[in-house]
């Protein structure tokens, strides 16, 4: 894990892991939700597990559940780290 984490560093690990999960590159966008994506809750929990591993960022169910676009998943993950 990264002494310091940057919304560069933990935006390619969201976009990579969207674009694992069938996200349309083009698509993703920091503003772009996730039902636009055709991103489902499975996903989004297999997201935050790369998170953890990638950040030693834990989202808890609830925080699954309130983040709407990428942006915001972007924004805790940095917040938190």
């Amino acid at each position: 894990m990264p002494a310091t984490v940057t919304n560069e560093q933990v935006e390619k690990v969201v976009y990579d892991a969207l674009e694992s999960f069938g996200a349309e590159p083009s698509a993703i966008s920091r503003d772009a939700d996730f039902k636009t994506l055709d991103v489902d809750s499975l996903d989004l929990a297999e997201m935050s597990q790369i998170v953890n591993e990638e950040f030693g960022v834990k989202l808890t169910s609830d925080d699954v559940r309130e983040i709407r676009t990428v942006g915001d998943a972007i924004d805790l993950v940095v917040a938190r780290a």
